[in-house]
């Protein structure tokens, strides 16, 4: 990085990316969707793809609302390429720093260059949009193409790597820079606590006689409860008192902790109108409680309950971690490719890579393997590419799904990725 201030900051050219993916975070990848989705022209994207690789992307300017970088051609003409993207309002960083301030876990996360799915999810239900979506990344270059063409996809694959390594530089582009955005957060924590009680006062009483002499006149019905910000805690089973015989005091606190949490999640999503409670299946809901690092003998229930091994267990929460019930659908359900999802894979594999660096694949169902490697694709039935290593002699996931095979591919080979949570 060559200079850093408070409204630009400026990125050195990076390496080429030849032999690994380009967004190893999940935000990274949701950059690059928007991206994706919205380009009209996949031949375009696939040529900024590769230009990117080989390292033709030069400096990245990143402004609110702007990134700019020159890009040159393989015939080493250069290009401006300028992708922008709409600042957030005064209105909707008011709403994102008061949500940010009830829960200090959200600002913890962003100074450990993390954007945890919660804090997008929170800023999402205040209205505030953080990530791009479709058609939200408008490109401009001076080639004089009208959508995005090879060099501004180019600019979006470098800055994709940005992105994994900090995302403020997606709150910079919002419109607010690191050391502004952490000011107002310290401000309005160090606001009076007093100033907070009375905003969230409960209203008067209503006095008796006014309330008779309203007569049947009913009053409004109260406002739907809030969602707690954090799952209640059992109480603990810790006491002086023995268990009684078979009764399993850790089985026990796991799952009361474990139900806290389920419960949570219902409320939140009752809250919400028009999102339906996924019912699970017994091993998947294994995989889901397992999940919780539960200890040792609680484990060895859930392994036993779902009719799985220590070890298949084990890979199914990480696929759970990865991937929730599809994760584990890819997991443990093999099925055979054909007709036009087999042309879209056979094309997606194509266009992923150019033809020196393509990895020799050898097919059987939905499963791509690296032939003489430890490293596995796996496509779902939505589309989308799950990486697999040969761990022990065990196919175990090793990353969440991606669009892209190569980005997917990246994580067996034992580059840094986004773990699960």
């Amino acid at each position: 990085m060559n200079q850093y201030d408070d409204t630009e900051r400026t990125f050195a050219a990076l390496p080429p990316a030849r032999g690994r993916g380009f967004a190893l975070t999940w935000w990274g990848r949701a950059w690059l969707k928007a991206l994706e989705d919205a380009a009209l022209d996949a031949a375009q994207v696939k040529t900024g793809r590769r230009l990117a690789r080989a390292g033709a992307v030069g400096a990245v300017s990143v402004r609110p609302g702007r990134i700019t970088a020159v890009v040159q051609d393989r015939d080493g003409t250069a290009h401006r390429a300028d992708v922008l993207l709409e600042e957030l309002s005064a209105d909707h960083w008011d709403h994102f720093l008061e949500m940010a301030v009830e829960r200090a876990g959200h600002v913890a996360a962003l100074l450990d260059r993390e954007m945890p799915p919660h804090l997008v999810e929170d800023a999402a239900t205040a209205g505030v949009d953080l990530l791009p979506g479709m058609g939200d990344l408008e490109p401009t270059c001076d080639c004089g193409a009208w959508d995005h063409c090879g060099h501004t996809a180019a600019l979006c694959y470098q800055v994709a790597r940005l992105l994994d390594e900090d995302p403020f530089v997606l709150l910079l582009m919002r419109g607010r820079g690191e050391r502004a955005l952490l000011g107002d957060l310290q401000t309005r924590s160090a606001a009076p606590a007093q100033e907070r009680a009375e905003e969230h006062a409960e209203p008067e009483g209503v006095d008796a006689l006014e309330a008779y002499a309203a007569g049947d006149i009913l009053p409004p019905l109260p406002a739907p409860p809030e969602l707690p910000a954090e799952p209640g805690l059992p109480p603990s089973l810790d006491t002086e008192a023995p268990p009684a015989p078979g009764v399993e005091t850790a089985a026990l606190e796991f799952l009361a902790a474990r139900t806290a949490v389920a419960a949570h999640r219902l409320l939140a999503e009752a809250l919400r109108a028009g999102v339906a409670v996924e019912e699970l299946t017994v091993a998947q809901d294994a995989a889901r409680l397992a999940a919780g690092a539960p200890e040792r003998l609680v484990a060895e229930r859930l392994a036993a309950g779902s009719g799985r091994g220590p070890g298949e267990l084990a890979a199914a929460v990480r696929a759970w971690r990865y991937g929730g019930v599809a994760g584990l659908s890819v997991l443990e359900e093999g099925w055979s490719v054909e007709g036009e999802t087999l042309a879209r894979a056979r094309a997606a594999l194509e266009a992923a890579w150019d033809d020196d660096e393509r990895p020799e694949l050898r097919a059987r169902g939905n499963r791509w393997t690296v032939a003489g490697g430890r490293g596995q694709l796996r496509l779902g039935r939505d589309g989308r590419w799950w990486p697999y290593r040969n761990e022990g002699g065990r196919w175990v996931p090793v990353g969440g799904a991606d669009r892209d095979p190569a980005t997917a591919l990246a994580a067996t080979e034992g580059v840094r990725m986004e773990e699960a949570r």
